[in-house]
């Protein structure tokens, strides 16, 4: 949703900003984490409830995620804070997805969303990464996803690029080729 990106945005560049300056890796971990407490039903719930205190939700979100992080750093408080003051708890999955889209700019990197008709491992997967990496030209950090109704070869998305070269797509394209 375009909106909430919008929104999003200005929390994601401002957390990102903060975290420059120490751990990146960890409040990447902090923020990630958070985002999958506030999606909860439960935390959604108490976060609305107009019998519990702003302070209180924040306690809770900082409890439920088990990072020194959360515990020690006043930063890590007062953004969630911020949030939950403004009511803006419901942005922690965009805000999470936006501060990694800027860590991976830093660091060269990008995620690569990889769907293949079987699974892959080990050296096999080792080679795919090595391959794609020198066609996309950046670093990338894959996640592996399996659906057999490929029937064969694999679907990367990296960003808004996709590759198919799956059975599925190639049979697809043929169709449309012998009914044009």
């Amino acid at each position: 949703m375009a909106e909430l990106a919008t929104i999003a945005r200005p929390y994601a560049e401002a957390l990102f900003r903060v975290a420059e300056t120490g751990d990146l890796a960890g409040w990447s971990t902090f923020v990630g984490e958070l985002a999958q407490v506030a999606r909860l039903p439960e935390v959604e719930s108490v976060a609305s409830s107009p019998k519990v205190s702003r302070q209180q939700v924040v306690d809770l979100l900082l409890a439920a995620v088990k990072l020194p992080l959360a515990q020690g750093s006043a930063q890590a408080k007062n953004f969630v804070g911020m949030l939950a003051e403004n009511h803006r708890l419901s942005l922690l999955p965009e805000i999470a997805v936006q501060f990694d889209e800027l860590k991976n700019a830093r660091e060269g990197a990008a995620d690569a969303h990889i769907v293949s008709a079987f699974p892959l491992e080990g050296e096999q997967l080792n080679n795919l990464v090595a391959s794609l990496e020198r066609k996309f030209k950046r670093k990338l950090k894959a996640v592996v996803e399996v659906d057999q109704s490929l029937i064969g070869g694999v679907r990367v998305t990296v960003g808004d690029e996709v590759l198919d070269t799956s059975v599925r797509a190639r049979l697809a394209s043929m169709q449309t080729a012998l009914t044009a």
